[in-house]
């Protein structure tokens, strides 16, 4: 059985029957099944059927965001502006995703053309987690729908209500039977499925660790895989920053989602210049964040996901603090029911700390100083990571520095991070391997064929060479 439970009262919300072996081997077959017909639908028909998808999701956001501040402890307004923006998602791919798989034409130096189509592998396999239980599949569903394959979903099992909806939402709005299919398993059951010869590919968002199954999964049986793991994004401030911008939006990049993103900038890293004026303002902003009732409009954050969440982040704060990492204030735990945590301020991580080497998946934020923009440059890259970051100075030639050095598949300039639709999403090092989103997100569960034409009027023959 699989447990949905509200993180915010630790009352039990559903119980969710896991699949047998036979109902998955169903799924499986169907899943085969519906690849064959929908890789031969138009492409304005997959592009009409996201819109549709599009549709039923802003028709039904109540209940969808309801569902996920239920589920996993989000605010209901962080919620609802998830569910607008996964209607966002399928919109750009039914607008866009025709241009993105139009044919190319390459002139050939020996003559004729080479023209290259992108063409539809198979079922797709997305090992998904809890943090943003709609967009995350959303991130892989779209693109997957455009391209003409299919998609089976193994999401976190305390999010099934979630993955139910996005089913039917999906069903709801005309989708074939088998086009994408909830798989209520555990993630034990994952690399058989991986090895199974109906499913074309995997990708997978999550942990490290998580990561490393998968892939190894994937390897072994030579599938292809997208990996988007942990990071501990910089958030670097430099003495020509618009500095109350930066604070604000600092304060908010650490907290949103109860700090449980994995492009929530985790390590603010200030020049000295302006470090002591940042901490300042940047600590009075943490201390106002209120933690409290998801559906009460004036909690800036929900529980965290859970108690064993919770009780991971107390660890690491008590780690740091043991190796002389100074707790200003916060991530304390309150007494009564719900895994809340206060946001907290740890400044003097030593950098030889293991915490340089784990993800913070809550709402505690780690401040550097940094003498100068190499040392800055130092401090970022000085981890396993690569995900995202965030830049703030108006010094242009600043700016270019801190794009070229900085190791990171994502930097932004004078803002968080976010992702989008349009903009390919993922990270380096031990973030991670491949993009979603854009164009580049679909086209990574593609065939790429290379069709050779000979030129006008010539006649084949000729002996080829590799």
């Amino acid at each position: 059985m699989l447990r949905s439970v509200n993180p915010a009262t630790g009352e039990q919300i559903a119980v969710h029957e896991e699949l047998s072996p036979t109902a998955l081997e169903r799924k499986l077959d169907l899943a085969a099944s519906a690849f064959r017909r929908w890789r031969e639908t138009s492409l304005q028909d997959r592009a009409d059927l996201l819109g549709n998808i599009a549709y039923c999701f802003e028709e039904n956001k109540d209940a969808l965001a309801r569902m996920a501040s239920l589920e996993m402890g989000k605010t209901y307004r962080s919620a609802n502006a998830e569910v607008e923006k996964s209607a966002a998602g399928f919109r750009v791919y039914a607008e866009r995703g025709p241009d993105m798989l139009a044919p190319r034409m390459q002139p050939l130096t020996g003559g004729g053309t080479a023209e290259t189509r992108w063409l539809p592998l198979g079922p797709v396999l997305a090992v998904m987690p809890w943090n943003f239980p709609y967009w995350q599949v959303v991130r892989f569903l779209a693109p997957a729908i455009m391209a003409g394959n299919v998609g089976l979903l193994k999401h976190a099992s305390i999010v099934q209500g979630v993955a139910g909806l996005l089913e039917e939402m999906v069903l709801a709005a005309g989708a074939p039977e088998g086009l994408f299919q909830n798989l209520a398993i555990r993630s034990s059951a994952v690399a058989a499925i991986i090895a199974d010869d109906r499913v074309a590919a995997v990708t997978l968002t999550g942990s490290e660790g998580a990561g490393k199954s998968v892939a190894e999964a994937a390897g072994r049986n030579l599938k292809k895989v997208v990996l988007e793991l942990g990071g501990s994004d910089p958030f670097i401030v430099m003495p020509s920053a618009d500095l109350d911008a930066a604070v604000k939006q600092a304060v908010t990049a650490r907290i949103q989602n109860s700090g449980q993103s994995c492009i929530c900038a985790k390590r603010m890293i200030v020049h000295a210049d302006i470090y002591d004026a940042f901490l300042e303002r940047f600590a009075d902003g943490m201390r106002r964040v209120k933690a409290g009732d998801p559906f009460d409009e004036a909690s800036d954050m929900g529980p965290l996901s859970s108690l064993e969440q919770r009780d991971t982040v107390l660890k690491q704060v008590e780690e740091a603090k043991a190796l002389g990492a100074t707790l200003l204030f916060g991530g304390e735990a309150p007494e009564g029911p719900g895994a809340f945590l206060s946001a907290g301020v740890l400044t003097d991580v030593p950098l030889d700390s293991p915490l340089m080497a784990e993800e913070i998946f809550g709402p505690i934020a780690m401040v550097f100083k940094a003498a100068d923009l190499d040392d800055a440059i130092r401090i970022a890259n000085d981890i396993p990571f690569g995900l995202g970051s965030s830049v703030w100075t108006r010094d242009e030639a600043e700016q270019e520095q801190f794009i070229r050095r900085i190791e990171a598949g994502m930097t932004a300039v004078n803002q968080m991070l976010a992702s989008s639709p349009e903009a390919p999403f993922g990270g380096i090092k031990r973030s991670g391997h491949g993009r979603e989103l854009g164009p580049y997100g679909m086209h990574e569960f593609m065939n790429l064929k290379t069709i050779m034409h000979p030129a006008a009027g010539s006649v084949a023959g000729s002996v080829a060479t590799e």
